[in-house]
């Protein structure tokens, strides 16, 4: 179903969730404000966002090597506490995040690593895709089109390759409300065997 944005922003002002869990939980509730506010403090997400500005100077950096040594993982993942860091819930869902990085191969954490020019080019290629429609509608799609494209390259915003239906930034809200302490995957890096270097691929 199609959402309003105003509904979108009223949720995000009442809860701090993030847009896209915003969208997800009016969606489930028909565009009814207050039932997709009941199923963000279900899920734990209107409560972990409250706890995403306390500062993360623990955590712990995983590694993870695939497909007999062909692809390989770092992660930062960082919490409160040195006690969270070495809690075995959090080591696993650390654990779970290598794994999807080496599967789902995101490019960034989040949209907001996206760089600028990337981001307008898409745009721009949307755009010549739907030209000749009205420009309110064009927006629309082109807005649609690019959360699709952020939810392909941007670690959040992907489907969990374990549960599909639930983003890593779900994932995240959840672990958040379980130990009750933010929790923020800082950077990662992926290595895939033979691939061009950015140096070699920009020269």
């Amino acid at each position: 179903m199609e959402i309003d944005p105003q509904l979108v922003k009223q949720l995000r002002e009442k809860t701090n969730a993030g847009m896209m869990d915003c969208k997800r939980a009016l969606a489930e509730s028909g565009g009814d404000l207050e039932k997709a506010e009941t199923i963000l403090r279900t899920k734990g997400i209107a409560g972990a966002s409250k706890k995403s500005s306390r500062a993360t100077k623990e955590g712990i950096v995983a590694s993870y090597i695939h497909l007999q040594g062909k692809v390989g993982v770092l992660v930062e993942v960082n919490c409160e506490t040195d006690f969270v860091a070495k809690n075995e819930s959090f080591r696993a869902f650390v654990k779970d995040i290598t794994l999807h990085v080496a599967a789902a191969h995101p490019l960034y954490v989040s949209r907001e690593e996206v760089p600028s020019a990337l981001i307008e080019s898409e745009s721009e290629i949307y755009k010549e895709q739907v030209k000749g429609k009205p420009e309110n509608v064009v927006d629309k799609i082109v807005d649609g089109k690019l959360d699709k494209f952020y939810g392909t390259v941007c670690l959040l915003e992907q489907g969990f390759i374990k549960d599909p239906d639930h983003t890593i930034n779900e994932l995240v809200a959840t672990k958040i409300a379980e130990l009750g302490e933010n929790i923020v995957i800082r950077r990662f890096t992926r290595y895939l065997v033979g691939e061009p270097l950015e140096s070699a691929a920009s020269s």
